[in-house]
């Protein structure tokens, strides 16, 4: 670990949200288990996770080439079409996905269970990464996702889910907690901002990094947007 990186201890009941940037978070568990998510090789963490997922919309959120140090890789698709089906647990940290489909950018169709929703579970919080989503969830997605606590929300409106469709999850995910990614500029995710301003209370942070906990969750359901790229 570089000597750079040495976070505060966290309480047992917390979680360390940073914002690495594009769609990659770090998410540090109590006892120091790190998951990146989107893990690739263009934006990376300041350290070598414990555990990293990856979905395969566009080669800035995944790698073939991990690095070895990576107890876990996850990919959200499986090369045979069916649907990835993580459940795995490292120290005090539970990792899970829920399949999702892709848009074949090649032929204009769609590729079943392409990739996944991670939902990471640590201190006392439950994590949702929706991925590179390009459609709302079906009930039965959603049973399987359950309740969450901290949504981290691709917002640039195209490569992804349209405006629309992307609040109409928010809303069915009822999350305290949202935080935006994928955004590419400040006019994308200013135009996603506008497009929820009336729905939602909106907060900007000055450090991509933050410690949450099922304490400090808002009491009403809140945008937190962590500067990034």
């Amino acid at each position: 670990m570089p000597a750079a990186f040495r976070p505060a201890a966290l309480a047992p009941d917390q979680v360390r949200l940073t914002y690495v940037g594009h769609s990659t978070f770090l998410i540090e568990s109590p006892r120091l288990v790190r998951v990146a998510t989107d893990y690739n090789d263009y934006v990376k963490p300041p350290v070598v996770p414990d555990i990293a997922t990856m979905n395969r919309a566009h080669s800035t959120h995944y790698t073939l080439a991990p690095e070895p140090g990576i107890k876990h890789v996850l990919h959200g698709w499986r090369d045979d079409g069916k649907p990835a089906a993580h459940d795995v647990t490292h120290g005090d940290v539970h990792v899970r996905s829920v399949a999702t489909n892709i848009r074949d950018w090649t032929g204009g169709g769609t590729v079943r269970h392409g990739n996944a929703i991670f939902i990471v579970e640590a201190g006392t919080l439950c994590i949702a990464h929706l991925g590179h989503l390009h459609h709302t969830l079906t009930a039965q997605q959603l049973a399987e996702i359950g309740r969450v606590d901290v949504v981290l929300v691709p917002v640039d409106g195209s490569y992804t889910l349209d405006l629309d469709g992307m609040v109409e999850v928010l809303q069915a995910l009822k999350a305290p907690l949202m935080i935006p990614m994928h955004y590419f500029s400040r006019y994308t995710l200013d135009r996603f901002l506008d497009r929820v301003r009336d729905l939602y209370a909106i907060e900007l942070a000055e450090t991509p990094s933050l410690v949450v906990s099922k304490a400090t969750l808002p009491a009403q359901p809140k945008f937190l947007v962590l500067p990034g790229r």
